[in-house]
C-alpha cells in the first residue's frame, strides 16, 4: 500500500479558525484519502513532497452551478443544442477544477447533461473535472423560471410533478430542483412572482427525500420563499427577501440558504452595454437587499453554504472565490466566508468524505501562496495547486 506525505506547509483544514505551522498530510495513494494529519516530525513513508512552506486548504464545494451555461449569453445560452451544450459544459467543469471547485451540486442542466458527464467521470472517461451531484433539468411551471428550451420539465400539477421526478430519478438526479418564483434572467417573471405551489413542491421533496436524495428550490423573493420552505425543501437558492417569518421556519426544519453573491454583483459590475437595461436594473435593484437579508439570516443562524450559479450572465466559471470575498465585504469573517463551502458538503451529506481536511476523508486540497484566513482573497490565486484524491490535476 503506497502512501505519500506531504510536509512543510501551513494548514487551514477548514474545521478550526487556525493555520498550523509546520504541517504534514499521509495521503493512501490507493483510497486518495487522508490517512494521518499532523504538525511537526513527519512520518517516513514512500514519497515525500515538500510544499514550501505554501498554504493548504480543502478543495472548494460549489452547490449551484450551471455548466451547460454560457456566461457570455444573455440569455444563459439554454438554446443551444447538445452537441455545443455538451462542449462547453466540459470545458466548464475543467475550468471549475482549476479554479479550486473540486465537487460541485448541479442546479440545471439542458438535455440533463450533468448526468450523463457524471456517468462518464465515474467510468474514468472524462479527467480532469469535480466530482458533480448531478440536478439533470430543473422542474418549473410552464411560462415560469425554467422554461427555457431544452432546460425545464414543465409541470402544472402535482400529479404532474410527480411523474416527472421519478423520471428524473429513474434517470440519474441526485440533487432535485424546483422553481418557486420568478427571477433575473427571464423578461415575463419578477423575484416577487411565486411559482410553483405548495402541493407541486412538497410532491417533488417527497419523492427526493424516499430516495434519499435532496431537493433546492430557486427562490428569490415572497411568497415563494415561504411556499417553498412550507414544502420541505433541503435548500433556498438566492433568498434575495428572505423575511424573518421565515427565517424562523428555516432554523425550526434546518433549511440552508445558498446566497450566489456573485450571480447578482456580476450583472451591473460587467454588464453596462451588454445586456437589455431591464435585466441589469432587475439585479442592480436587488444587490443591496440580498446582501442586507441574507446576512441577517446568516446572523441568526441560518447555515450558509456556498454557491455560485455559474454560468450566469458575466458570472463565469473561475469565480467561486470571489463569493469569499463579497460575504466578507458584507461583514462575515474570513473564516467564516470560507467555512461556506464545508457547509456546502453538510447539505450534500457528503460531509463525512469531503469539506475538511481530517483523516478518512479525500486527500481534494489546494495549495496558495498566501494565507487564506489572513487575506481571503489568496484564494482567487490563479495559478494555484489543485489535488484530487491526492493526485496534482492542475
Amino acid at each position: 500500500m503506497s502512501k505519500t506525505t506531504y510536509t512543510n506547509f501551513n494548514l487551514f483544514d477548514g474545521k478550526s479558525n487556525e493555520v498550523k505551522k509546520s504541517a504534514w498530510l499521509v495521503v493512501d495513494e490507493t483510497t486518495g484519502k487522508i490517512d494521518q494529519v499532523g504538525t511537526g516530525d513527519a512520518p517516513s513513508t514512500d514519497q515525500q513532497v515538500d510544499l514550501n512552506g505554501k498554504y493548504v486548504m480543502p478543495g472548494m464545494v460549489n452547490c449551484h452551478t450551471h455548466i451547460c451555461m454560457d456566461p457570455t449569453a444573455g440569455d444563459g445560452g439554454t438554446g443551444a443544442n447538445v452537441v455545443d451544450a455538451t462542449v462547453h459544459a466540459v470545458q466548464h467543469l475543467h475550468d471549475l477544477l482549476k479554479s479550486g471547485v473540486t465537487y460541485i451540486r448541479e442546479c440545471g442542466s439542458t438535455f440533463d447533461i450533468d448526468i450523463a458527464l457524471n456517468e462518464l467521470r465515474k467510468k474514468g472517461v472524462l479527467k480532469k473535472v469535480p466530482e458533480i451531484l448531478p440536478s439533470g433539468r430543473p422542474y418549473s411551471m410552464t411560462g415560469g423560471h425554467g422554461d427555457f428550451p431544452n432546460f425545464g420539465h414543465l409541470v402544472d400539477s402535482p400529479d404532474e410533478m410527480r411523474k416527472a421526478v421519478r423520471t428524473g430519478l429513474k434517470k440519474g438526479t441526485m440533487a432535485v430542483k424546483v422553481m418557486a418564483t420568478g427571477g433575473v434572467m427571464t423578461p415575463g417573471d419578477f423575484m416577487a412572482d411565486p411559482q410553483l405551489s405548495v402541493e407541486e413542491m412538497k410532491v417533488a421533496a417527497d419523492e427526493a427525500h424516499h430516495k434519499g436524495r435532496i431537493i433546492a428550490a430557486h427562490a428569490e423573493g415572497n411568497p415563494g420563499i415561504m411556499n417553498a420552505i412550507k414544502a420541505g425543501v433541503d435548500s433556498i437558492e438566492h433568498g434575495f427577501y428572505v423575511n424573518d417569518e421565515e427565517i424562523d421556519l428555516m432554523l425550526k426544519q434546518g433549511t440552508y440558504l445558498t446566497p450566489t453573491f456573485v450571480a447578482d454583483w456580476a450583472i451591473p459590475e460587467y454588464g453596462e452595454g451588454k445586456m437589455p437595461d431591464w435585466e441589469i436594473k432587475k439585479a442592480a435593484d436587488a444587490l443591496d437587499d440580498l446582501y442586507k437579508n441574507i446576512m441577517h439570516a446568516w446572523k441568526r443562524g441560518v447555515p450558509i453554504t456556498l454557491g455560485t450559479d455559474a454560468g450566469t450572465p458575466f458570472n463565469d466559471f473561475t469565480m467561486t472565490p470571489v463569493e469569499f470575498q463579497l460575504m466578507v465585504e458584507q461583514g462575515a469573517t474570513n473564516f467564516d466566508s470560507l467555512e461556506t463551502s464545508y457547509t456546502s458538503a453538510k447539505l450534500m451529506k457528503i460531509d463525512k468524505e469531503y469539506g475538511t481536511l481530517e483523516p478518512n476523508k479525500y486527500a481534494d486540497f489546494l495549495v496558495l501562496d498566501n494565507d487564506p484566513l489572513a487575506d481571503v482573497k489568496a484564494v482567487q490565486q490563479e495559478d494555484k495547486a489543485v489535488y484530487k484524491k491526492g493526485v496534482q490535476v492542475y
